[in-house]
């Protein structure tokens, strides 16, 4: 039987803060079970370092100068929709209020949100077609499951170039910084060299440095260079995308700055 929407719609209450979500769903106090969880903690009313996540001035400059057969590369991994995004990224507004509403009912032991009635989480699935990430067929479940070399982050940076003072500026710490890549870009490009597939590597690292893996403003760790990386070897990257997307929910649900893919969420 259908159901007139605007008569559903009346009962639902209207997000008015993070105090009220926690007021008016009180069933939800079983997530006090779980130490340092926010909804314990009235204190945290806006998540710290929730705005940490700011506009990055290079990146769209840098996306336009992109000759055409390094953003076909880019397709042919299945990151079209991700280049999209990045493309975008300084028009993109981040309603935090409701980051923070989907923080508070996130169950860290479940890797779900606990609603009053239900519960539900984020499906690989969902990923694939919100990110239009490439998709696994029905049949290949044996072949997720695989063994392959470790990859050398150094030796993925050293593709892109090989001068030693390009590679110290792009990396510090556990980290790899992004603008340094960017301005390699901007210089291969207004060079006009060929060398489309280095350049389109590079975009990938930049792209979803800020679409799938943001961690700090800027920058990606040494273990998220290696999954991108793995992007061009034609392996599937949504398990590595969803998985740090909930150790960033994880993170902010216990009082900790939020990271992963905000795109993602709100999506």
């Amino acid at each position: 039987m259908k159901r007139n929407y605007s008569a559903f719609a009346e009962d639902i209450p209207a997000y008015s803060s993070p105090k009220a979500a926690r007021e008016t769903y009180a069933d939800l106090k079983q997530l006090s079970a779980i130490p340092g969880h926010i909804y314990t903690r009235p204190e945290l009313q806006i998540l710290p370092g929730q705005r940490r996540f700011s506009k990055m001035p290079w990146l769209v400059p840098m996306l336009e100068l992109l000759p055409p057969t390094s953003i076909g590369h880019l397709k042919e991994w299945g990151l079209s929709t991700v280049f999209v995004l990045a493309k975008n990224y300084n028009k993109l507004v981040h309603v935090w209020e409701s980051v923070t509403a989907m923080v508070e009912i996130w169950h860290p032991q479940t890797n779900s949100f606990i609603f009053p009635e239900f519960e539900a989480t984020i499906l690989l699935e969902e990923l694939e077609i919100m990110l239009g990430l490439p998709r696994y067929q029905r049949g290949e479940e044996l072949a997720i499951s695989y063994t392959v070399d470790q990859i050398n982050s150094w030796s993925f940076l050293a593709y892109i170039t090989t001068k030693k003072n390009d590679l110290y500026s792009m990396t510090s710490g556990i980290h790899v910084h992004l603008l340094p890549i960017a301005q390699w870009i901007i210089s291969q490009c207004k060079r006009k060299t060929t060398n489309y597939t280095a350049i389109a590597k590079a975009a990938a690292i930049c792209n979803c440095g800020v679409i799938l893996f943001p961690e700090v403003d800027g920058a990606i760790s040494f273990g998220n260079l290696s999954i991108i990386d793995s992007i061009s070897e034609g392996m599937k990257i949504r398990q590595a995308v969803l998985g740090f997307l909930y150790a960033g929910l994880t993170s902010a649900a216990l009082g900790v700055p939020f990271y992963g893919s905000i795109v993602a969420l709100e999506l």
